[in-house]
């Protein structure tokens, strides 16, 4: 990443998706740079994040409570609630297929976000929304698809780049809850990373007392980014 030149911008303020009451910013890799394929992967290790085009980080001026995580992939040992889920999920076909749009996916897409985020401002996505924001062009995406007897239960988007695989982002039918396929769909990922022999899988960013983000200290071993640094979670 040191030998490319990319600009990066900054974002107006805007309110923050975890806190109401607080402003955030996020710093931008330049989206019309053509080298954004190749900067992909030392992004990640920097704790930079993809939503559709865009390299983010957060880069608020009065909080800092934002940190990547990433899960050592290669030393994961699931869990006994993980294990479960593994079972209870075990008649899933996982199908590993190119990213991009299709009906099947989108009504899925369309009925996750109706019950999972409504009014959230992206319960409406019609198919340039679903494409805007899961894929890119310049983006190494495929999308991990679960199916039950071929009926579509669940898409994980993820990203492989050679520093390891980052989660994009993660939709399934809300009829289907109790599957926990959330958890599931980051367990088939830890296990696409070590067929891949990659070490990571990044999870975005670990908020410490969110219970949005609970779930991810779960992942063990765990590391995020601070200031000197990856460091083990404690």
């Amino acid at each position: 990443m040191r030998s490319e030149h990319v600009r990066l911008f900054q974002t107006l303020p805007h309110t923050c998706g975890y806190y109401a009451e607080r402003t955030a910013q996020n710093l931008v890799l330049d989206p019309a740079a053509p080298q954004l394929d190749r900067l992909y992967g030392p992004a990640l290790e920097r704790g930079f994040r993809r939503a559709g085009g865009h390299l983010y980080f957060p880069h608020c001026p009065e909080c800092r409570a934002c940190k990547p995580c990433r899960i050592d992939a290669l030393h994961f040992e699931p869990d006994r609630s993980q294990r479960r889920c593994l079972k209870r999920n075990a008649d899933l076909a996982v199908i590993e297929c190119q990213a991009g749009y299709n009906a099947e996916r989108h009504a899925l897409y369309e009925r996750y976000l109706r019950q999972r985020h409504p009014g959230g401002g992206m319960d409406e996505a019609d198919a340039s929304d679903f494409r805007r924001f899961l894929t890119a062009p310049w983006s190494p995406t495929v999308f991990l698809e679960f199916r039950l007897h071929g009926r579509l239960l669940g898409v994980a988007v993820t990203d492989i780049c050679r520093s390891g695989l980052s989660a994009v982002y993660t939709f399934y039918d809300p009829d289907e809850d109790a599957r926990g396929l959330g958890t599931y769909a980051i367990l088939q990922q830890v296990e696409l990373a070590r067929r891949r022999n990659l070490p990571w899988v990044y999870l975005g960013f670990w908020i410490d007392g969110h219970p949005k983000m609970d779930y991810k200290r779960r992942f063990r071993p765990l590391q995020l980014r601070t200031a000197e640094g990856w460091q083990a979670m404690p």
